[in-house]
């Protein structure tokens, strides 16, 4: 079992843990606040769920039917993480308005909140290891994972002292509005998750440091051929798919041709983790601008 996989399997128990505790939370206190705090874990419980499903499709190697692999499926469920996130604001932003109109109070109990805080401790902890394991995997189901929970890090928090001030104001409405703000911040971090997600369903290029990269190692490795142009990037969950057109000498054999391309993918794959190259190889009649360095 890979790292992305372990990982993902720990978060499914943390997320259960933190879950509970912040149930027992809201029924310690009546806060709609807080209400709103725990519907976002059970969002956190269902994508750590299908964030092991996906890397589990993910890591399958390529076959007959899937010959690029299956590191897509990774989006998918970063998909379904943004889909249940806004569901999750949906269902908040429904309680607060069948709240709003009707007497509302609640119980800011010590207790309640001291247990709310230790889960948002947990989180914070737990977003940092994400993070990390999910740059360092390339996993978009991970990262994904881990941009809801610092969302959930950051309202917990606020709804944590808004919840006390409502107890020291006696402004019980107050509760309903952080509830409210709470619904809108994962919201938008909904949003931001869908949109990466589909960006990466839709063959989105490698970002501009990375593609920086790739220009530097062709120009460095491709001595002997005249140009290459056309460069292609993609990224796919953890893979890197580049293709290019490189322009060599009419008369060079092709062992020597052969040769070039060797050379520049093995640099290629020394530079960028999980990259697989496909290389054209033109007579110098195709070339675009004669007499250029490549790239």
């Amino acid at each position: 079992m890979g790292l992305s996989s372990r990982i993902a399997l720990i978060n499914v128990g943390v997320s259960i843990a933190v879950l509970g505790l912040k149930y027992v939370a809201y029924l310690l206190t009546g806060s709609i606040a807080l209400y709103s705090d725990a519907l976002e874990s059970i969002v956190n419980v269902a994508t750590s769920v299908a964030a092991v499903l996906a890397l589990r499709v993910s890591a399958k190697p390529a076959d007959a039917n899937h010959p690029y692999g299956y590191a897509k499926a990774e989006y998918f469920s970063a998909v379904i993480v943004g889909v249940l996130i806004v569901v999750a604001a949906v269902s908040i932003f429904r309680e607060v308005y069948l709240n709003w109109f009707e007497a509302h109070s609640f119980d800011a109990a010590p207790q309640g909140l001291m247990i709310n805080a230790g889960a948002g401790i947990i989180n914070a902890v737990w977003c940092v290891v994400l993070f990390r394991s999910g740059r360092r995997a390339r996993s978009p189901a991970l990262i994904a994972d881990a941009q809801h929970l610092l969302t959930d890090v950051i309202s917990s928090a606020g709804v944590l002292i808004g919840v006390a001030l409502a107890m020291v104001s006696g402004w019980e409405k107050l509760d309903l509005i952080l509830a409210g703000l709470v619904a809108v911040n994962i919201l938008w971090s909904g949003w931001k998750v869908l949109k990466e997600s589909v960006g990466g369903l839709m063959d989105q290029a490698v970002p501009s440091d990375t593609l920086g990269r790739i220009r530097t190692v062709i120009a460095a490795e491709a001595t002997g051929a005249i140009e290459a142009h056309d460069l292609r990037t993609r990224q796919a969950g953890r893979m890197i798919f580049v293709d290019f057109h490189l322009v060599v000498p009419g008369e060079m054999a092709v062992s020597e041709a052969h040769a070039i391309c060797d050379r520049i993918e093995d640099a290629l794959e020394a530079e960028v983790a999980d990259v697989l190259v496909n290389i054209h190889v033109e007579p110098e009649v195709k070339a675009k601008q004669l007499g250029i360095p490549v790239l």
